[in-house]
């Protein structure tokens, strides 16, 4: 059992990289072998559109084509029985390097098919639970609503067969708020923050690893059934399919 976390964050030990080290240490003690990736160590792009993996040559990949310093960790995702992806929210969306990361991840599993009864085909043949951890400068009611991270979640689950998201809240960004210009936050109650919700994030997240195990576990024995996406009939319409 191999649970891989992708830190997506340029920081290597802060919020989000302890956070899905949290969720390593939970898979760890539920008996997998765990990965921790950062994404800044690597120099790669998002999709190419070069479509090769939806050629009828190499119609069978699952793996990006385009060969560059992500193509060992596309390819570690693919063999893995889970996926953690961890990302700080920049202005309302993952960075940069996930969304790089999981268009090139999950295009080559997708299809432009759809089958004789109106499903949209997966080339992946097993699940593979994921999950995504935020972490952001913002409360609560400001990510209500935001409707792209909701997506990441669905298309991950519609992608793997299962995916789950967490969201820490208001962290705490600078060790030390009086070296930035940012009056914007309340240095003692970032600190505040620190101490008293963040262990919590972090437990929360280490039960987070554990319950992907147990998913994976699910999904090796056959319980975990994947949600099949059925394209509304206005659609193939729209499309000119029928």
């Amino acid at each position: 059992m191999k649970v891989i976390a992708i830190n997506g964050s340029p920081r290597r030990r802060w919020n989000t990289a302890q956070l899905c080290q949290a969720a390593l240490e939970g898979a760890a003690a539920a008996g997998a072998e765990t990965e921790l990736i950062h994404l800044e160590t690597m120099k790669f792009k998002g999709c190419m559109s070069c479509y090769a993996c939806h050629s009828k040559k190499k119609y069978d990949t699952k793996v990006c084509y385009y060969k560059d310093e992500l193509t060992e960790t596309l390819n570690k995702c693919i063999e893995a029985d889970a996926i953690i992806i961890g990302t700080p929210i920049y202005y309302g969306f993952a960075t940069g390097d996930v969304r790089a990361f999981m268009e090139r991840l999950m295009f080559p599993i997708d299809t432009y098919e759809v089958d004789s009864e109106g499903y949209r085909p997966i080339k992946l043949d097993r699940i593979i639970p994921t999950a995504m951890i935020y972490t952001m400068n913002a409360s609560e009611p400001f990510l209500r609503g935001n409707t792209a991270l909701a997506m990441n979640e669905s298309e991950l689950r519609r992608m793997f067969g299962y995916s789950e998201s967490y969201y820490a809240y208001d962290t705490c960004q600078f060790n030390n708020y009086d070296l930035y210009a940012a009056n914007l936050f309340n240095a003692e109650h970032k600190y505040e923050r620190r101490e008293k919700q963040f262990p919590i994030d972090l437990e929360n997240c280490r039960q987070l690893g554990a319950r992907l195990v147990e998913k994976a576990k699910e999904a090796q024995a056959g319980t975990l059934v994947r949600e099949r996406l059925r394209l509304p009939e206005e659609f193939l319409k729209e499309m000119h399919i029928i």
